[in-house]
């Protein structure tokens, strides 16, 4: 220990020598005094060795995915102002959560669709608070710039408003959040959302058809479709609007319904299947990916997605490539197999299987080096097409 501190005090002061060098130098350079190439290698190592930055930052890490500040509410609020559209994408894990950070989107939702589409149930209503949160720290991990936005899952809000403000901050606190979102516009909702908001917590409110309530709403039906239910739209979109909510998300209602909503609101709208007059879009990441080509999904998948890709088919391909070629001995070739082992430790390996009485694992292993080697030269001496 005392060598150590011995050790950090010599360091410190061959630090401050130099820096004093250095600034003579600079003050001074008529006397064209400056630091030699191994004493700016000392300097720059002893810098690093009294250093309490994280080693990752120190040697030069993993940085952020993208460069900038994280999005903030001001800075939607000032798009909205500008008639600048709003970009939505969900995201459940890590992987995803870096393309959309990659992609530049302004808000990344972590869904309770996670149900659905990671999780294979037909409804948003199986997932638990638990498994939320386990989405929602992977997908904080993943995008250090777009607006995070964690949804209330099914069963962790509705039975009071103490209950709403709990499940709010263990979103923020353990799940790495910047806001929440929760659906419907009954009271008990209106009340949840404003006792969140006065908690000091951002929520998005969610009108429409509401996922959460298809028990009550018969299935995943559009609303607004009549006079009372566009109406009831419109008002619920206040109501929310009214008690604090930063914006809210219209989905499958007519176009006109939404229209008529971003006109009344002073808040953006962000529309999934409500038609171009919203202040924004949000779409589910596997599905503008076209990532589940499957007949369970394919029954789920809403009429309003646009695929962007088909991505799904190529996973299917490749996922097929690689069963084809493991079966017929292609796959790993030479270029996949990239550890090698001397000649002089190949000798010696062998030998000592020999020595453990392990004939038929040299043999196979002495096989191995010459068919690899062979392989090697026929592919050096194939001409390049």
């Amino acid at each position: 220990m005392m060598f150590l501190v011995l050790f950090q005090h010599y360091i410190y002061v061959y630090i401050s020598t130099l820096q004093r060098r250095q600034q003579t130098s600079i003050r001074a350079p008529s006397f064209s005094l400056s630091l030699s190439p191994p004493a700016g290698r000392m300097l720059r190592f002893a810098r690093r060795l009294l250093s309490n930055m994280p080693e990752s930052t120190v040697y030069g890490g993993p940085k952020p995915q993208t460069e900038g500040r994280r999005v903030t509410l001001n800075q939607l609020r000032l798009k909205h102002r500008r008639g600048e559209a709003i970009t939505v994408v969900t995201a459940y894990d890590y992987p995803s959560a870096v393309h959309i950070d990659l992609a530049g989107i302004d808000v990344c939702l972590v869904g309770d669709s996670a149900s659905m589409v990671v999780h294979g149930h037909d409804t948003t209503l199986p997932i638990s608070l638990d498994e939320m949160l386990v989405h929602c720290r992977a997908v904080a991990r993943g995008a250090s710039r777009p607006l995070l936005v964690g949804d209330l899952p099914f069963g962790s809000y509705e039975s009071s408003s103490s209950q709403a403000v709990n499940t709010a901050v263990r979103v923020l606190k353990e799940g790495g959040m910047d806001a929440i979102k929760l659906e419907g516009g009954a009271p008990s909702r209106i009340s949840a959302a404003k006792a969140i908001v006065e908690a000091g917590i951002a929520v998005m409110g969610h009108v429409g058809l509401t996922p959460q309530a298809i028990s009550v709403l018969g299935g995943f039906r559009p609303q607004g479709k009549t006079v009372c239910s566009a109406v009831k739209v419109v008002e619920t979109a206040l109501a929310l609007q009214e008690v604090g909510c930063f914006s809210v998300v219209l989905e499958c209602v007519p176009g006109p319904v939404a229209a008529a909503t971003t006109s009344a609101l002073q808040i953006p709208t962000i529309g999934i299947g409500a038609g171009p007059y919203c202040s924004g879009q949000v779409l589910v990441y596997h599905d503008l990916l076209g990532m589940l080509q499957h007949p369970h999904h394919a029954k789920v998948t809403p009429k309003f997605c646009k695929q962007y890709g088909r991505v799904g088919d190529m996973i299917n391909k490749s996922l097929s490539d690689f069963k084809q070629e493991v079966e017929n001995r292609i796959f790993p070739g030479p270029s996949h197999t990239p550890y090698k082992i001397g000649e002089d430790d190949v000798d010696g390996f062998l030998k000592e299987l020999e020595k453990l009485g392990l004939k038929e694992a040299a043999a196979a292993a002495a096989s191995a080096v010459e068919n690899l080697e062979k392989i090697g030269r026929s592919s050096m001496e194939t001409p390049a097409r």
